[in-house]
């Protein structure tokens, strides 16, 4: 936890020394954000899908430690790439940013319940018990997602994002049909 609280200040302060800049200094693009938020969304998958992965057949203490430890990395990481995104230069882009920062949120909530869940893990029984707590937690984090990308969806009317999201080779991934 305390880690998270330092990346949150560092982060913070960055933004603010970057904010001193100009006005328009924490705007990106449509493009430029849906590509930013698009490749820290692919990343944070594989990372995610690559712990989990280390987990089939070893259901251990160390093993649930260790990819609960790989995902908090992968979430922390997340969430510093969907602070920097800033906001998108468009109409609604003060609505995508609050979106995204509740996203942000959510997801450091869900990394400190996974932990604490780990962190106490004791026993077989304890590691199955959390194993399964961290798959829904996982679960509830998916759904997050989807959540602010309805929400992104809404905030767009006039459609600069969503053109953004079909122009950005980064989101090709994530809007394919077979992913």
């Amino acid at each position: 936890m305390p880690r998270i609280t330092l990346v949150a200040l560092v982060l913070g302060s960055l933004l603010v020394a970057a904010g001193c800049g100009g006005s328009s200094s924490n705007e990106s693009s449509a493009e430029d954000w849906a590509s930013g938020l698009c490749s820290a969304l692919t990343t944070w998958t594989s990372s995610v899908k690559s712990a989990a992965n280390s987990l089939k057949g070893n259901a251990s203490e160390d093993g649930l430690k260790s990819a609960t430890g790989d995902i908090k990395s992968a979430s922390d990481t997340l969430v510093g790439d969907l602070k920097d995104l800033g906001k998108p230069d468009t109409k609604a882009g003060q609505d995508a940013k609050d979106a995204v920062d509740q996203l942000s949120s959510e997801v450091e909530d869900d990394v400190q319940e996974m932990q604490s869940t780990v962190d106490n893990v004791s026993g077989a029984q304890g590691v199955l018990a959390a194993a399964s707590s961290v798959s829904a937690t996982l679960s509830k984090m998916g759904n997050q997602i989807n959540s602010a990308a309805s929400k992104l969806d809404s905030a767009d009317p006039s459609g600069e994002l969503k053109q953004a999201f079909r122009d950005s080779p980064a989101c090709k991934s994530l809007t394919s049909p077979s992913s």
